[in-house]
């Protein structure tokens, strides 16, 4: 938002005594000075005919309005000011370093960069489209603000390298933040799943009744997935941090420049070894895109598995008030429409992956003004799946398992014919022969309308022999979590040790 604050038309005067810390005092003229506010100067500079180019040198004419209007990318780029602004003070720190500046004019660039961010927190900053881009725009405010020593910001410096430098520091921060908010969700899920522990519910395979599962196991298994996803990010955020800066166009620089100060100052790996490779690669967003395309996969999965359980057909779950919403004509509705967004938003972040599948398929070595089209994609995948992530929490938070419809459907579909089977391999009886008899002994539970449990040792036995007393013990859901005993199943002693391990490794 613009504010009514006063700024001096006039371009400030540097004062050549420098403080004690060595920084520069920026005086602002005083009698002949002529105050506008942001929005007056905003319809003067409109008014006025156009600025020259920082790159117009060689051209005699301006763009056309279309072509600027076509052109800009400061509506949307200027998300990466910070980095920007970080970027080009390590790059005059290096400057002054290697003597291509003086420490003064170092000083000066370092105390300039610090106001106009200061300016553009502040809500102070006129961001103008006949600069084009985040880059020109602080270029040439810093020049209006300090004059002659911001010309030498550029040196040994191209935007090609300067606007892959902000976009890898800038993906390195949100994946920082994605991170966090993955962990988040894990520590939702493991809460929610030691709220209910001992809570068997059914587990489905093709959505057709399978086995009975903990509803502990079932939590737990989306924070696995998460996990991955994190893993993904990490070794993402890996593989980005090396530094383009110094990079220049494409052929890096005469230059006396240290690029390996500058990639310590921005806390890089290292700097990237080929200046062809650093402008080109589009590589770390195109992985920061696929692992938030494979996260929202996931989210989009458990919301749909929770859109089911809140149905009344299945009836499994109920949101609280906080986390649904009802309907425009049908006074009885109470929908869990968060997680139905967080289903659809999916197939935003999955499209924003393949616009930039798209867009660098068939690009030529370098840099092409093309790549300007990977920001927006880029802001708004991490925009939706942190989103997404910050609402599942929070539903997850603000659901209730209802126990009693889910004990209530336990019976149906003969959840417990598989242990029943293994029960058979216990007493010598091939898998495949003891399946086929499982199989019968259903049919059998199917004409009389009955479960498993319910058949006597008789009606047993008239199928297979191998049939004993103690297979009442193998019967039923309980006795079947409490037979599963393999290296992560849903065992109850398996569930706990997965649980301590998430509470542990979670800090819960």
């Amino acid at each position: 938002m613009l504010m009514n604050s006063v700024f001096q038309i006039q371009k400030p005067v540097l004062d050549p005594v420098l403080f004690s810390s060595g920084h520069p005092k920026i005086h602002k003229p005083q009698p002949r000075t002529f105050s506008f506010t942001v929005r007056a100067m905003a319809a003067a500079s409109e008014a006025k005919a156009k600025e020259a180019k920082l790159w117009g040198g060689r051209f005699e004419d301006s763009v056309t309005d279309a072509v600027e209007r076509f052109s800009e990318s400061v509506s949307y780029d200027k998300a990466l000011y910070k980095h920007d602004i970080m970027g080009s003070k390590a790059h005059a720190s290096m400057l002054a370093h290697q003597g291509l500046m003086s420490e003064s004019e170092k000083d000066i660039i370092l105390s300039g960069l610090d106001e106009i961010k200061k300016r553009i927190e502040a809500g102070e900053f006129v961001w103008r489209t006949d600069r084009e881009d985040v880059h020109m725009n602080i270029e040439a405010a810093l020049t209006d603000l300090i004059g002659e020593p911001a010309k030498k910001l550029h040196t040994a410096r191209s935007r090609n390298d300067q606007v892959v430098t902000d976009l890898r520091l800038w993906c390195r921060d949100s994946i920082d933040k994605t991170v966090k908010l993955i962990r988040q969700l894990q520590v939702a899920l493991v809460n929610l799943a030691q709220k209910n522990e001992g809570l068997i519910v059914p587990g489905y395979t093709h959505l057709q009744r399978a086995q009975p599962v903990l509803l502990q196991h079932l939590l737990l298994s989306y924070v696995e997935q998460l996990e991955r996803d994190a893993g993904r990010l990490v070794d993402c955020k890996d593989r980005m941090n090396f530094c383009p800066l110094g990079a220049c166009a494409l052929a890096g620089t005469g230059l006396p420049i240290n690029r390996f100060m500058t990639s310590d100052a921005l806390a890089f790996t290292a700097p990237m070894r080929n200046s062809i490779d650093a402008v080109s690669d589009r590589d770390f967003v195109l992985e920061l895109l696929a692992a938030n395309s494979i996260i929202a996969i996931h989210l989009s999965r458990l919301g749909e598995e929770w859109v089911l359980w809140a149905s009344e057909e299945f009836g499994f779950l109920t949101p609280s008030d906080s986390v649904s919403t009802g309907s425009s004509i049908m006074p009885q509705k109470k929908n869990p429409d968060p997680m139905e967004l967080v289903r659809g938003k999916s197939a935003r972040v999955i499209g924003s992956l393949t616009t930039l599948l798209v867009l660098c398929k068939g690009l030529p070595q370098a840099y092409n003004r093309d790549l300007q089209e990977d920001k927006e994609p880029l802001f708004d995948s991490v925009r939706t799946i942190t989103g997404m992530l910050e609402v599942t929490a929070e539903f997850a938070y603000n659901i209730t398992f209802n126990h009693a419809r889910i004990q209530k459907a336990l019976p149906a579909g003969h959840l417990d014919a598989t242990t029943l089977a293994d029960y058979l391999v216990n007493k010598g009886v091939p898998f495949r022969t003891s399946h086929d008899i499982v199989g019968r002994s259903v049919a059998l539970c199917v004409s009389r309308n009955c479960q498993l449990s319910d058949l006597t040792l008789n009606d047993l036995q008239d199928i297979n022999s191998a049939f004993e007393d103690d297979v009442y013990d193998f019967l039923g859901v309980e006795n079947c979590v409490r037979k599963f005993r393999s290296y992560g199943s849903t065992g109850s002693e398996c569930v706990r040790e997965q649980i301590n391990y998430w509470v542990s490794k979670l800090g819960i």
